[in-house]
């Protein structure tokens, strides 16, 4: 039964919607105030929350604020009620995280219409995190590791994690021209985590906003160290996570992050994936247009692996094509393999994107990139990831790819 948080300071609306809702056989829970509110909304972590906004003491807009900030109730549905109407006030809600607002009086219609829209919207994104084979129970190993990536977030302790980088290699002078940045988990108690393990854990339980935040923030302060230093050169990637790219915050965040750090945004480059742009196209665009408008790149990565972006691919605000490595391997061989390989390139290049192949491996891959144009490469034939230091050490030493 879908559960609904019901914050509201006056008795008599707080009954009314208590009896609307139940009619409708939703499950209710009500707080009197926002601090009762903010406390039920964390130990019961309901399926929608409906706040007042104009409350004593604590207002919705502080609820909000402090929900969003919590792992296991960043991510819940929040609608607004209120009878402030002016476009000021909408516009303040909806910036901090609101994904709706309802003027009062609304009517019944209303009211069931914001709550269903939000819920579908919410399952959608849901349907897509968890993947078929996900188990309906956590097995006991990854049980534990659930249990430890929520005290590594609860705690604060983002110092069990490291971000290394892998190189990108400009193919015709064979200098690093940019790094990808990737996470890693040493625990103290399970050791060395497999990304493959704890990233779509930490997607799937609401955790990776705040990992993602805390990747971006040490990501720009590291660019920042180098330029300290005198590399200027440098672009980093971050891989972005749907549900991270989708959160209201999530623009505001970048920026904060550039404004700490005096970091000019042409030196940040945002990996997406086909199923993130192609979830909800048009919402993307939106996100990605004032993403490049603030001046920051935006790349598409594993791109070949999600053919249905293509004829989307025109109209999508890109800087780099990055070739998933599936058409990379032992693509000089294959023949269609190289067919795909090469049309790639061609199409990126008249759209005026850079191309990247990725996991490049062997001499005979990097040729065939060679001959066929491509800008730049990645994988173990130049360099695994390295940890920052190491990747600053392959600068100073002018480490660079054979001609």
């Amino acid at each position: 039964m879908t559960k609904i948080l019901v914050i509201e300071d006056e008795e008599s609306v707080r009954e009314n919607l208590l009896d609307l809702l139940e009619a409708e056989d939703f499950e209710t829970i009500t707080a009197a105030n926002g601090k009762i509110g903010i406390s039920l909304a964390i130990s019961t972590v309901p399926d929608l929350i409906l706040c007042d906004m104009m409350m004593p003491e604590i207002d919705g807009y502080s609820v909000l604020t402090a929900l969003r900030q919590e792992p296991l109730t960043a991510t819940i549905p929040f609608i607004f009620l209120t009878a402030k109407s002016a476009k000021a006030d909408f516009r303040q809600g909806m910036d901090m995280g609101a994904d709706d607002y309802l003027t009062k009086p609304f009517t019944r219609a209303e009211l069931l219409s914001a709550i269903m829209n939000r819920l579908e919207r919410q399952a959608t994104l849901k349907k897509y995190l968890c993947n078929q084979t996900a188990m309906k129970t956590l097995s006991p190993k990854m049980q534990l590791l659930e249990m430890n990536l929520h005290r590594v977030v609860q705690q604060q302790k983002f110092q069990e994690f490291e971000v290394y980088y892998q190189p990108i290699v400009n193919i015709a002078s064979g200098k690093i021209i940019a790094a990808e940045s990737l996470l890693r988990w040493q625990s103290p108690e399970l050791g060395a985590v497999s990304p493959t393990e704890f990233i779509p854990l930490a997607e799937s339980t609401g955790l990776i906003i705040p990992i993602d935040q805390w990747v971006l923030k040490n990501v720009c302060e590291q660019i920042k160290a180098w330029q300290n230093i005198g590399v200027f050169s440098l672009r980093i990637a971050v891989n972005i996570s749907v549900i991270e790219f989708n959160h209201p915050d999530f623009i505001r965040k970048i920026l904060e992050f550039l404004k700490v750090n005096k970091l000019e945004p042409k030196y940040l480059e945002l990996e997406l994936t086909e199923s993130m742009i192609m979830q909800n196209a048009n919402g993307a665009i939106a996100t990605m247009n004032e993403l490049q408008k603030m001046g920051v790149r935006i790349a598409i990565d594993d791109f070949g692996t999600g053919y249905s972006s293509l004829i989307y691919l025109k109209n999508l605000p890109i800087n780099t094509l990055k070739i998933d490595r599936y058409f990379i391997h032992n693509v000089a061989q294959d023949s269609q393999k190289s067919a795909i390989t090469k049309a790639l390139i061609e199409m990126a290049h008249n759209l005026q994107m850079q191309v990247i192949a990725e996991g490049v491996e062997t001499e005979a891959e990097l040729n065939f990139l060679r001959q066929n144009n491509c800008d730049a490469m990645q994988g173990f034939l130049f360099s695994r990831p390295l940890p920052a230091a190491e990747l600053e050490n392959f600068l100073w030493n002018n480490n660079r790819l054979p001609a």
